[in-house]
């Protein structure tokens, strides 16, 4: 059974109300703001590459404004920007779900032992090693990696690693420390619950324990964290491409086309890096409210102690 109970007796288990989020008048409004944000992201992402035009395809409009055929103009090349705007937003969709992804799955099993046995010395060794890689911050870890292993496609012996593996590697690598904090910190606010020690108590094997009455209860406020980590993960994303750090041209990222268009604003070209900036902000914004929102209801912010 998944939801948390309490035992009456040696063989009867008195059934608890299952976790439910609610959601605040108050904050309807911003809530549905940030789903419908998240939601023409998520659109733009699966639906745009497929409507839109070639990518690549350069013409003669070099340079043209928002126009019908052209929403969000043209670049320096007479490339379409939606349709750039389009396929950059599904690279960045997929290394942010890849990243929290990869993070969730190291991290949920860490966090989760590390709280079943707080104050051991699994505990102390399991989170003694992730403070270390949470030392250095996710941003200037993954400018420091890149700015070594520079951004083309390296080597693991026979394995070829794309700047795209590398970003999401690095991030889902530096999301692992905060995650396994939320799952051990909720963890062991649950296994401090009275049910927990009756089940002990009669005998319940630990693994049924922890997979059948602790990860459930752990596993709300795991979604509010991977739903701020999607926010943190596109910035962070965009941002190496605005640096030139991330994926690379040919290939149209929203950060890299942000990162583009800097150097004609002045010339009043404000569309090029403009429009693919709001797309980013709108997943940025829209990730980031929906985990607020869900952490709202839930009664906690997911964040560890």
């Amino acid at each position: 059974m998944s939801s948390a109970g309490t035992l009456t007796g040696p063989g009867t288990r008195e059934r608890a109300r299952p976790r439910r989020w609610t959601w605040g008048r108050p904050r309807d409004a911003l809530t549905w703001f940030g789903a419908g944000c998240a939601l023409l992201f998520c659109l733009l992402a699966v639906v745009g590459p497929l409507v839109t035009s070639d990518p690549n395809a350069g013409s003669a409009a070099v340079l043209a404004g928002p126009s019908p055929g052209h929403p969000f103009g043209t670049d320096e090349l007479g490339r379409d920007l939606l349709a750039r705007a389009a396929v950059g937003t599904r690279v960045s969709l997929l290394v942010s779900l890849s990243a929290v992804a990869l993070g969730l799955l190291v991290a949920l099993p860490l966090g989760v032992l590390a709280g079943y046995l707080g104050g051991r010395l699994t505990d102390d060794l399991i989170m003694r090693a992730l403070e270390t890689v949470q030392a250095l911050p996710m941003f200037v870890l993954a400018m420091f990696v890149i700015g070594l292993t520079g951004t083309g496609t390296g080597h693991l012996g026979p394995v070829a690693i794309t700047i795209t593996t590398k970003v999401v590697l690095l991030l889902g690598f530096a999301f692992i420390p905060y995650f396994a904090r939320v799952a051990r910190s909720a963890t062991m606010a649950e296994a401090g619950q009275d049910y927990v020690a009756a089940l002990r108590v009669v005998g319940v094997p630990r693994s049924r324990i922890v997979l059948g009455e602790l990860l459930p209860n752990v596993l709300p406020a795991m979604v509010v964290q991977a739903f701020l980590a999607m926010a943190l993960a596109i910035f962070a994303e965009g941002g190496l491409g605005f640096l030139g750090l991330g994926v690379q041209l040919p290939q149209a990222t929203l950060g890299n086309l942000t990162g583009g268009g800097t150097g004609y604003l002045p010339g009043g070209v404000w569309w090029y890096s403009v429009l693919p900036g709001a797309v980013m902000l709108a997943g940025i914004l829209g990730f980031n409210l929906i985990g607020d929102a869900l952490a709202d209801g839930l009664g906690e912010r997911g964040t560890p102690r």
